[in-house]
């Protein structure tokens, strides 16, 4: 019995090495995430207000419409996960320096838009709300037009940042106008009707992670 038992114990010891568990392999580490880029997009305006003389900013008119390929056109690069849109939201305001003098300019407005996807799915709403009484609440005067200095009557007012995710699946979204309702000292109106200008856009930049690229298109096959 002695004998039997220092047999089996001296096979035991002279295992071979791969009798014994091997460890799995170790996996490779992931490739690490792109970082966060972001850049001003290409935008397509339909309806440009023009350049701010102050702030060098370009305004672009926000147009009520149903159709997204009318709309303001933002290309998103692609992106891996969502990407984000920021921009700001001004009002417009018709500008005369008689009303003003007269003590009759004072409006408020409430702008409200909406950030689709090109098959007309809404992604997000934006809204602005501001009150002008006098030319210091004006954001900024546009050049090109006729009045005094070059400048146009029609001026942004206001100004509310406005941020809003992208799903990973669009690369191109539009802005399109809902509402735009006005408060003045001789009543409100409303407008909604298509082609209206209800509110206008400035500063838009896009953010986000850049998808990894396409995996190499496959070897063609050996000739035989």
């Amino acid at each position: 019995m002695r004998h039997f038992l220092a047999c089996v114990l001296a096979a035991s010891v002279a295992a071979p090495a791969f009798a014994q568990a091997r460890k799995p392999a170790a996996k490779k580490p992931a490739a690490p995430a792109a970082a966060l880029k972001k850049a001003a997009p290409d935008v397509t305006c339909p309806t440009p207000l023009g350049v701010g003389v102050k702030t060098k900013l370009t305004f672009c008119e926000v147009i009520a419409g149903r159709d997204p390929a009318g709309g303001v056109l933002i290309q998103v690069p692609p992106h891996k996960g969502n990407a984000t849109l920021t921009f700001d939201l001004h009002n417009l305001q018709l500008y005369s320096e008689e009303q003003v003098k007269a003590k009759k300019a004072y409006a408020r407005y409430t702008a409200t838009i909406g950030l689709l996807t090109m098959d007309n799915t809404l992604l997000s709403r934006a809204v602005v709300q501001s009150e002008f009484r006098s030319a210091s609440d004006l954001l900024d005067r546009v050049g090109g037009g006729a009045g005094p200095g070059g400048v146009k009557a029609v001026a942004p007012t206001g100004s509310e940042p406005i941020s809003i995710d992208i799903p990973e699946s669009e690369t191109q979204v539009s802005l399109l106008g809902e509402k735009l309702a006005v408060e003045r000292a001789d009543g409100n109106v409303n407008y909604s009707q298509a082609g209206r200008p209800i509110a206008v856009v400035s500063n838009l930049m896009i953010e986000y992670r850049p998808a990894p690229p396409k995996p190499a298109a496959a070897a063609a096959k050996k000739k035989k």
